[in-house]
């Protein structure tokens, strides 16, 4: 599949590049895998708890990397596009703050989430925390390795780096809890994150059952995002309200009030970049201007006195 998928990511490349400039080689690619290959509720339909969606994913990532090297040595430089990749992920916010356990709940779940695609393609592989908890509670199970595939070292240097920007979709938020789940209860994806999700209560509900407006939630996955990953151009691929009422006429506040909200904290993110700024060179540059201008005054009122 990994093969087929260049050869399709060429076609694609050679019909639309010269009008496509901005491309996705794959489009949350997580529920792919987890839907697909764990819970069964997505094609191919397999129920293959805690091994296929691993699996799925791993082959999901070098098809990703495939693709990019193919455009960036065949068409990047006579079409001077940009290839990324598009990961969604809600936040996860400890229960407790001042809880380590939750906090390292908290963390887990977002590797488990959004570090599980994006640590391989922008550090070389998977999360350590991945590597930890699936390799020890493959060991426990019996089994002689991991469930969690493993990357070689030409692998892991192919991968990285092969993305010039990162898609990010983002809807809602989770609190996080830690929960231990032991081996015997056999592998799954959620047994080896060992962790709870919950929400509040008094976070607006928007209709379906998992989607919530927590709009600070997005502003901290922006950060965590930014910080994590070194930085990259972040395009947010989906974010949305889902439907509450049925209506014959225009009845969007809830969508709206949920717009808002979002964009007004996606639009907070980027001032941190500038916050630092101000702290790192023009805070120190005022400073040394108040300085020599006191020295100046100080000078000429000494001369005056003279």
């Amino acid at each position: 599949m990994i093969s087929y998928f260049r050869d399709y990511a060429n076609l694609c490349f050679e019909a639309f590049g010269d009008r496509v400039k901005h491309w996705i080689t794959f489009s949350d690619p997580r529920t792919m895998a987890e839907k697909g290959y764990e819970t069964g509720r997505h094609a191919p339909g397999l129920q293959l708890p805690g091994t296929g969606l691993y699996m799925a994913a791993h082959h999901i990532i070098k098809a990703h990397a495939q693709a990019w090297h193919s455009y960036n040595s065949t068409w990047r430089s006579k079409q001077r596009g940009l290839v990324g990749i598009s990961l969604n992920c809600d936040w996860g916010e400890p229960v407790d703050i001042n809880s380590p356990k939750d906090i390292e709940a908290a963390e887990r779940y977002l590797q488990f989430c959004l570090g599980w695609f994006a640590n391989p393609i922008y550090a070389g592989d998977y999360p350590q925390v991945m590597k930890d908890r699936i390799g020890k509670k493959s060991a426990e199970q019996g089994l002689d390795m991991s469930r969690l595939p493993v990357f070689s070292r030409q692998e892991k240097s192919y991968i990285k780096g092969t993305s010039d920007f990162l898609g990010l979709g983002h809807f809602t938020t989770r609190y996080i809890t830690e929960r231990n789940y032991p081996s015997r209860h056999g592998p799954s994806y959620q047994n080896d994150r060992d962790l709870v999700e919950l929400v509040d209560p008094n976070w607006p509900d928007l209709g379906s059952k998992w989607l919530y407006s927590v709009p600070w939630g997005f502003r901290r996955l922006l950060h965590f995002a930014q910080t994590q990953y070194g930085n990259p151009p972040i395009y947010v691929t989906e974010n949305g309200a889902s439907q509450i009422l049925h209506c014959m006429q225009l009845c969007d506040e809830w969508r709206i009030q949920y717009l808002k909200g979002y964009i007004n904290e996606m639009l907070k993110e980027p001032l941190l970049s500038h916050m630092q700024m101000v702290t790192e060179i023009v805070v120190p540059t005022v400073c040394t201007l108040c300085v020599l201008i006191s020295a100046v005054l100080l000078m000429l009122l000494l001369r005056s006195q003279s």
